[in-house]
């Protein structure tokens, strides 16, 4: 059984990883608008703005789920 679940816990980091690249590619259009921005010293777009603070809240968010699945696999 201890097998099957570190297997299961390898799968789910893997799986939280591509993820996270996923959306990191999908942050890098309304990032690379921020930085247009600052350096042209305008105002950003707010959906730039919005896109990047919910992206940035998903990878976040699915770091804490993968390391906490880590420590347990680390426990096991």
């Amino acid at each position: 059984m201890s097998f099957l679940q570190k297997a299961s816990l390898k799968k789910r980091i893997k799986r939280s990883m591509r993820m996270i690249e996923e959306i990191e590619h999908k942050r890098e259009r309304s990032q690379a608008a921020l930085v247009s921005a600052i350096l042209t010293n305008t105002t950003p777009d707010d959906r730039d703005v919005d896109y990047f603070n919910t992206y940035t809240n998903q990878i976040n968010e699915l770091r804490d789920s993968m390391q906490k699945t880590q420590d347990e696999l680390d426990g096991l």
